[in-house]
């Protein structure tokens, strides 16, 4: 059974994220950005910095995944980061369920590993930081950060 339109990932491979980002209408909520090359990487999010209604989730670190197709393994390294629609991230979901169910910052619990979870936990009444979070996250907690 397939998805309806609206609730599919949709995946594009563009040759100029840029002008892609520029052309792209309001009605998006995530973007993620992936190249194996640190310098073009690098240099993607330096002009994307320069445009407006975007915020960038900066992530400097390869991922490196394993894909099994058939009996074969493939293993791939990229540096990655997420781009999202000006204002629009974890913590602006769940203000909107707040506000629907009548839920007050002191009684929500957000548990999360990466940036892009920073201001939901430091937000909420009660966040955690997982165990094998990115070492960023970890730090911050270990300062006394978050609540």
């Amino acid at each position: 059974m397939r998805k309806p339109a609206d609730k599919r990932t949709y995946i594009n491979i563009v040759p100029d994220m840029i002008n892609y980002l520029k052309n792209l209408n309001d009605h998006f909520l995530k973007v993620t950005i992936c190249d194996e090359n640190m310098n073009i990487f690098n240099g993607i999010i330096k002009k994307i910095k320069s445009l407006d209604r975007f915020d960038i989730l900066d992530v400097e670190y390869m991922s490196k995944k394993k894909i099994r197709r058939g009996t074969e393994d493939f293993f791939v390294e990229y540096y990655y980061t997420e781009i999202t629609n000006e204002n629009v991230n974890k913590w602006t979901a769940i203000e909107y369920l707040m506000e629907q169910l009548h839920i007050h910052p002191q009684e929500v619990v957000a548990i999360g590993d990466n940036f892009n979870d920073r201001e939901m936990i430091e937000n909420s009444g009660l966040g955690i930081v997982m165990g094998n979070s990115n070492p960023f996250m970890k730090i911050m907690r270990r300062f006394n950060c978050y609540r």
